[in-house]
């Protein structure tokens, strides 16, 4: 299993919109970024990701997992773009801003901290569990 960190406006795709996608979840759509799209496309079905509020917010605030690999994304006129299908899984009990990862030395790393633009990133197995902790969510 991966994980990854998936950026979203919150006045565009909220977390309570994705909770209100359900179960069988909703379209990660719209990403036109070539290092991002090359990350939708190393997502597998059953990997796990964090839903980050980006703008204002700057905050991890829940957690989701892909329920469908990669594939075309209709809205792309070029047909040189796709997507996945994520549905939520958890919110996180103390969402986690953006601050607080990077003032903790441990996370200087993450493409999180160093790409700020990047909205699709992986997250390695410690620095998930670092985060899981920091928001107090169970990782099981």
């Amino acid at each position: 299993m991966q994980y990854w960190l998936l950026k979203s406006e919150s006045n565009v795709w909220s977390w309570n919109d994705q909770l209100k996608a359900g179960k069988n979840g909703a379209e990660w759509d719209g990403v036109r970024n070539y290092q991002a799209s090359n990350n939708l496309k190393k997502m597998k079905k059953g990997d796990l990701a964090f839903f980050y509020h980006s703008q204002d917010e700057r905050t991890v605030v829940g957690v989701v997992k892909i329920v469908k690999e990669y594939f075309p994304d209709p809205s792309d006129p070029k047909k040189r773009f796709g997507m996945v299908k994520v549905a939520a899984l958890r919110k996180v009990p103390f969402p986690v801003k953006l601050a607080e990862i990077k003032a903790d030395k441990r996370l200087s790393h993450l493409a999180l901290v160093r790409q700020s633009r990047l909205s699709v990133m992986p997250i390695d197995s410690k620095s998930w569990n670092l985060i899981c902790k920091m928001g107090k969510i169970n990782n099981r």
